[in-house]
């Protein structure tokens, strides 16, 4: 495959959370491909500082946007700096996140509400705001654009962890938000695609072990980093409302949700003994404690 295919130059990204972890790996990535960058995080720090610097020394250009992505007024201001500053928005990289990690008797309101706003609704304020700027842009070209959304979801929206309703709900949300969204904006020429990943980040820290001395570390954001400048650049043009768990070396491509079994009721209708006799009976052979076929995900690592 070509450089310029994988080639970013001329580009505008804005990511979400960028100012360390994942989200400063992302705004690398981009960089280095040669987007110009609108950085995002809760406030200007000195990791926020030598985010943006690390930006800049790979030649591509830096903004700074602080505050929460769960407010209007952020994705707003990220939408409007992106254009001031560069002149439009083609990659927008959602990936600001929380974690109140607790089980659902003991979870309080707000730690159910802070993880859906900054993960669910914070999604859903950039992506929206994009949407609208990316159909506007094509209406007014009448022929598509260059357009491309990547969302953060979890391998949490698929298996439900415990100890992790909020965030699981949440997650399992941005994937469904994703495939809306690659939908609705395919016509226009967008890409929506989303990534679950697993990499050593501050919210992780207390979840992975240390990192390996001497090796190749598996759960290093880079691994990450790369797939994402490839979703957002012209070789994925044909990748449209994807979901791929990422890392390491390893890149698995999602299936969408299959019948696992079916049961039809003779003459159109159950009985309430029929259908809890069959239902009971294929239950009845499966280990105790199983719960959805997506546990095989556990295979992956």
């Amino acid at each position: 495959m070509g450089d310029s295919e994988l080639s970013l130059a001329g580009r505008v990204a804005i990511v979400t959370g960028g100012g360390a972890g994942l989200g400063r790996a992302e705004a690398l990535a981009l960089a280095g491909a040669g987007a110009s960058v609108v950085v995002n995080d809760l406030s200007e720090s000195d990791a926020v500082a030598d985010t943006l610097a690390a930006i800049r020394a790979l030649g591509a250009k830096a903004e700074f946007v602080a505050g929460s992505i769960a407010e209007r007024s952020t994705a707003d201001a990220l939408m409007r700096t992106a254009d001031e500053a560069f002149g439009g928005v083609d990659i927008v990289v959602n990936n600001a996140g929380i974690t109140r990690d607790k089980m659902l008797f003991n979870m309080s309101d707000e730690d159910f509400d802070a993880v859906l706003a900054v993960h669910l609704r914070g999604h859903f304020l950039l992506s929206r705001n994009a949407a609208a700027y990316w159909r506007g842009k094509s209406k007014e070209a009448g022929a598509p654009v260059y357009g491309r959304l990547i969302n953060t979801s979890s391998e949490a929206g698929l298996l439900g962890p415990e100890g992790q309703a909020n965030y699981g709900a949440a997650k399992a949300g941005i994937t469904a938000l994703t495939l809306s969204a690659a939908r609705a904006l395919s016509r226009y020429g967008v890409r929506a695609n989303a990534i679950a990943p697993r990499a050593r980040t501050a919210m992780t820290e207390a979840v992975f072990s240390a990192a390996p001395a001497g090796e190749v570390d598996p759960l290093s954001p880079d691994h990450v980093a790369r797939l994402v400048a490839y979703l957002a650049s012209p070789a994925a043009d044909a990748v449209n409302g994807q979901l791929f768990v990422v890392y390491g070396a390893m890149v698995a491509l999602m299936a969408a949700p299959v019948v696992e079994q079916r049961f039809d009721a003779a003459g159109g209708q159950w009985s309430a003994d029929d259908l809890a006799s069959t239902l009971s009976g294929y239950f009845a052979d499966r280990p105790s404690g199983r719960t959805f076929s997506a546990s095989s995900l556990l295979d992956l690592g």
